[in-house]
């Protein structure tokens, strides 16, 4: 079963492309999404990665959170439902 994780703090410049790469050396991502204000399109700062098993997710966060994305650092944690 795959795991989404939260991905915030990201810079202005991040697409899905980038965080996606940023994630594959950790595991198979399932899917990678910046999200994006429904007005301006701009990026809100945060976005959803989706390893395809938890081991995968768990090796990603503790490789990632608080590492350096584009000049800036990122915070990964596994995502809450809503």
């Amino acid at each position: 079963m795959s795991t989404k994780l939260f991905v915030g703090s990201l810079p202005w410049a991040v697409n899905d492309d980038i965080l996606k790469n940023a994630f594959e050396t950790h595991g198979k991502v399932v899917s990678a999404k910046v999200i994006t204000d429904r007005q301006t399109g701009r990026s809100r700062g945060f976005g959803f990665v989706e390893m395809e098993n938890e081991s995968e997710a768990s090796n990603a966060i503790q490789a990632l959170n608080g590492s350096e994305l584009s000049g800036r650092s990122i915070i990964v944690s596994e995502a809450k439902p809503k």
